[in-house]
């Protein structure tokens, strides 16, 4: 006889006691996740800094932030933590809750920092997700090589190595970052 495994949904996410540690829900399945590295949150404050600086500098119609539970399906549920992630404020058609998750706000940008040990499939699938969630372009920024490839919705793929000067068009026109700036510590 075989038992079904229970699904859990965002209402128990979000009910779980403070443990500690940190989780994400996919598909129903609860996904522990270690701390980020130091690296890992050096590199995604450096360009998170910079895309919120060009942001407030331009008054751009986005909000934006660090590690959001963002609600990408339901039933079964999936609740995913983007490094940072950048949401139109077009996208937001009701108030967002001040605890909880709003279902079906999908960032327009999600940054990924791939930290060296993490393995490959996961972060594949993660970006995967994110796209046929709606986001309009997943950086991924990869410490050991010091690059950053971005995914676009249409199925399009950009590398930024060192050297190069990263965009986000069309999502942000007009932003350039230098990548080996991303990685100046």
């Amino acid at each position: 006889m075989t038992t079904a495994k229970k699904l859990l949904t965002a209402a128990d996410l979000l009910a779980m006691p403070d443990d500690g540690k940190r989780y994400e829900l996919v598909q129903g399945e609860l996904i522990e996740m270690p701390p980020p590295s130091i690296m890992h949150g050096i590199v995604t404050g450096r360009l998170g800094y910079r895309i919120t600086h060009f942001i407030e500098e331009r008054n751009l119609p986005f909000i934006y932030g660090p590690e959001a539970g963002i609600y990408i399906e339901q039933a079964p549920d999936t609740i995913r933590a983007a490094d940072y992630a950048l949401i139109a404020r077009t996208r937001i058609t009701e108030p967002l809750p001040e605890r909880g998750y709003a279902a079906g706000v999908i960032p327009d940008l999600v940054v990924e920092v791939v930290s060296p040990d993490y393995p490959m499939t996961a972060v594949d699938s993660k970006i995967q997700t994110w796209l046929a969630a709606g986001v309009r372009i997943v950086l991924a920024i990869y410490i050991t090589s010091r690059e950053v490839v971005a995914h676009h919705h249409d199925g399009t793929v950009q590398r930024f190595g060192p050297g190069d000067t990263l965009t986000c068009e069309p999502v942000l026109p007009g932003f350039a970052c230098r990548v080996d700036d991303i990685f100046a510590y």
